[in-house]
């Protein structure tokens, strides 16, 4: 699998300077599209996590930005004047539950209880939060994982840790990654 994108820092309209409209209490909330190349064909989901490990010094964590699993290959779109294979477009964070309802997305760590966030605000705490490194320059990591069949008995707003183990436990056939810059 082959992980890329159009740009290698992640532009203002997805980080820190994104306009208002594009917020929910403040955070970024519009996800940066993408692009899988390559994709192992026994891969029928896609699973990723999306996190800051250069937070480590700043808030004593890795940040979690966005989690999705139990996407079905099958029900991204397919563009054969595309270069790409599979695109996941700009503000698929949003969009994806009312056009593919069986892909969940995981808690973010604005869902940390050491945030202090409202827990009930789904769509801040189970959606993309786009990055704002506070002291500079960070490196986030999207990791994309794709497996034969779905992680069981994850739902909306689920947490990392269960849809790792759930990846322990189901056939992973191809993974990827990238690393993107975020601005201070």
């Amino acid at each position: 699998m082959l992980v890329s994108a159009d740009f290698n820092t992640i532009p203002e309209q997805y980080a820190k300077n994104a306009p208002d409209d594009a917020r929910v209490d403040g955070v970024p909330c519009v996800s940066f599209p993408f692009y899988i190349d390559h994709l192992n064909p026994a891969a029928k989901y896609l699973h990723w996590e999306f996190s800051d490990p250069d937070s480590i010094p700043v808030c004593g964590f890795e940040w979690i930005h966005w989690t999705m699993a139990n996407l079905p290959v099958a029900a991204l779109m397919f563009d054969p004047s595309d270069a790409h294979a599979l695109q996941i477009p700009p503000d698929f964070s949003r969009r994806v539950t009312a056009m593919i309802p069986e892909a969940v997305q995981g808690r973010n760590s604005q869902a940390s209880p050491l945030y202090g966030q409202d827990q009930r605000n789904l769509q801040l705490v189970a959606h993309y939060t786009g990055p704002q490194p506070p002291d500079k320059d960070h490196g986030y990591v999207l990791q994309i994982w794709g497996t034969t069949s779905p992680i069981a008995g994850l739902e909306q707003g689920f947490w990392l840790n269960e849809m790792l183990h759930g990846l322990e436990h189901s056939q992973v056939v191809d993974g990827g990654g990238i690393t993107l810059i975020g601005k201070c």
